[in-house]
Order: C-alpha cells, then structure tokens, then sequence
C-alpha cells in the first residue's frame, strides 16, 4: 500500500511506516583537514621501488635527509582583479605551512623519492589538494589517486592528478574492471575533451588500428584502447600541471565522487585567484575549532567541471567498481608511463641519453631543482547523512 500525503510519499507495509532511506546526501563536513605537521600522522610511508626510476623511503630517512618537512614561510595577502587573477594589494603578508616533499640521487641511478599511502579507506567523499608547485619536468611522473592495490583493478582507481615528463594539461582517469564506460555521457555536463587512442595493434593481427577513438572504456584491458588506459577526461585549457601551473603559482584539484548523486567529477582552479569564493571559504575554515564556522564546499558552485563520469544505477557503470580505495601522493621516476614516453616528450633529453633512466641517473641539476611537492593542504570532506529520497 502506498499512502500519498501532500507531496510526499510513505510506505506503510502492514502497520509498518517505510520512509526515505539514510543515505549520504546531506551538505559535507570535514572529515580530514591535512595541514601542517599533522600532515604526516594521514599516511603510512611505503619502502622500496615505486618505478623504474625511484624507490620510496622510510618516515625516519626522509625526515633525516629533509626530503619531507614542514616549512613556514610568509606568504603576501592577495585579492583577486577583474579576471580572476591574484593581485598584491599591500605589503600585508600572513603565514602559510607547506608540506614539502622531494628526492636525492643515489650512485645506483634510480632515485630517493617519497610514496605516501593513506590509512583510511573511502568508498565516497570530496576530495581537494590545494598546491604551490608540483613535480615536473623530464623523467617525472608525479600523481595523487585513489586505489586499492592489493584488490586492482577490481576495487578501481581514480587518478585526481598526473604529471608526466612536460605535459601541461590536466587529467582525470578512471580505471576498472569490465563494464564500465562513458558512452552514455550527457551533453553539457563538462567542459573538458576526451582523451583518444589510435595506433594500438589489433590483437589478432598485430597491425596498428589507425581508428582514432575517444578514450570512454574505463575496462583496463579493453582491446580498442592501450592498456590501462581507462576513461580519461582532459582539461584543455593548458597551463594546468606541471611548469606553468607552477609559474602561476600552483592551485586547487577536486574530485567529487559521489555515487549516490551517481556521478564523479573534477575541477582544477589555477591560479588561486580562480578558486570559487565558497571553496576558498571552505578551505580557510576547515581548521577551525568552532564547528560552527567552518563553511562547507557546495560543489554547485564550482561550475561546470571539466571531468564527468556518470557511475551507479541507470548509467553503463556500476558504482560498485570504485570501491575501499585510499588516498596515494607519490614522486615517480621513469617507469611505464613517463619512461616509456621519454623519446617523444623529451627530444632534447634523449639525445644525449637513450634511455628515461640514464637521464636520470645523470642527475640533472634540472630534476633537482623542480621535481618537489609545495602542498598547502589536502582536504577530505564527506556528505552528512540524512533521511531524504535522492
């Protein structure tokens, strides 16, 4: 029996009243604000190779060698001119805690660097890494993801941001089991391009297919794409990683991965000035000891973002293939990504040294120089739960 009560509606089984369900819906709340020396108390430091080029290293070695630290520094007070851009306005500064992360050379050739491994496991939330500078330049393949290794691909990833080699655009990538692609994306519901794969050879054959196609199977192993490729969404305004987005002075990264609200989605704000205001707030007061003036991000007014992934029921991907991931922020040498594209993105590079590893090996005063995390803060915001049809 269904009783309809004005505009609401109301279950009665039996004697038994059914209303909405409890469900994630509500506004978000901080969940983890990871600033400071605090910083380091969100992630466990992994040990041992990380690519072909680096190897992570322990808290003790990393503090002792000051490739990870904590550094203050006065930073000015800004406001933003006509165009959104960040304009001194004063001589007024204030006082700003970065988390700093780099790497040293070693005689062997492959690098020290840092691989943080989040301890908390998220099946949803909002996710925001607001920067100063990034790694870049030749060789690097820095990133900040989400994923659960020991159950990949099965439980998915979600890579918020990925630099490789000199590469100046802003990715999302999805990567996950069969079943899950965007082919059934709405119009008008972001403003960035898809990635494309052509040339990749035909299993059968061998012969490369010269059929250019949008990269929107998320399947890792799909036969049309390369391998683990996934669905990836391009922010192609440029400038948005890597040594521009550093000149500019860094900026903002979100993810929203919402699956009640079926859908995950992606921003990317730089300079500073093109934070929203509402985010800005968001972050200034997520530290607050004064619940009650914390501001909560509302991710209708970022705009339209430039990376959509329709996920949950009624769209051609399950929201059960992105699930028990944790949060990963790494500096990675060569390897299978920037590595193997070392030829291509490097030109110069490569004629003195063939390989991604030899460049690196040589330790090139470049690497050294600009192959470093600044980090204002990451931000984890969940929604608060509450009785309300979706």
């Amino acid at each position: 029996l269904i009783v309809i009560l004005g505009v609401g509606v109301v279950l009665a089984v039996g004697s038994v009243f059914v209303g909405p369900p409890n469900q994630p819906v509500g506004k978000y709340k901080i969940f983890q604000a990871q600033t400071g020396e605090s910083f380091w108390n969100f992630y466990n430091f992994y040990e041992g190779p990380d690519s072909a080029g680096s190897n992570g290293i322990s808290k003790k070695d990393a503090m002792e060698l000051e490739l990870a630290k904590v550094i203050t520094e006065d930073i000015p007070v800004y406001s933003n001119d006509t165009s959104g851009n960040e304009t001194t306005t004063s001589e007024e500064t204030t006082k700003q805690d970065f988390i700093f992360m780099g790497s040293a050379p070693t005689k062997e050739g492959p690098r020290l660097s840092i691989r943080l491994e989040g301890k908390q496991r998220f099946d949803r939330g909002l996710f925001i890494i607001d920067l100063d500078h990034m790694p870049s330049g030749c060789g690097t393949w820095p990133a900040f993801w989400l994923t659960d290794e020991v159950n990949w691909p099965v439980n998915g990833e979600i890579d918020i941001l990925e630099g490789v080699n000199y590469q100046e655009d802003a990715k999302t990538a999805l990567h996950a089991t069969k079943h899950c692609n965007m082919f059934d994306l709405p119009q008008g519901v972001m403003t960035g391009v898809w990635d494309t794969a052509v040339g990749v050879p035909d299993k059968k054959t061998g012969k490369p297919d010269m059929t250019m196609r949008e990269a929107k199977n998320c399947f890792v192993y799909d036969s049309h794409q390369w391998l683990n490729q996934g669905c990836v969404a391009i922010n192609d305004d440029g400038g948005t990683i890597g040594e521009p987005f550093n000149d500019k002075g860094g900026g903002v990264y979100v993810l929203e991965w919402d699956p009640i609200n079926r859908h995950i989605r992606s921003w990317v704000f730089t300079p500073h000035g093109q934070v929203p205001q509402n985010l800005k707030d968001a972050l200034r007061t997520a530290n607050d000891p004064d619940e009650s003036k914390r501001i909560a991000p509302d991710t209708n007014e970022f705009g339209t973002p430039f990376g959509y992934f329709p996920i949950g029921q009624g769209t051609n991907c399950a929201s059960s293939h992105f699930k028990n991931m944790r949060l990963v922020i790494n500096l990675a040498f060569c390897g299978t990504v920037s590595g193997n594209r070392y030829f291509m993105d490097c030109p110069a590079e490569h004629k003195k040294y063939k390989t991604c590893n030899e460049f690196i090996a040589s330790e090139p005063d470049l690497v050294s120089s600009e192959a470093y995390w600044k980090i204002r803060g990451v931000y984890v915001y969940q929604r608060e739960w509450e009785r309300r049809w979706v």
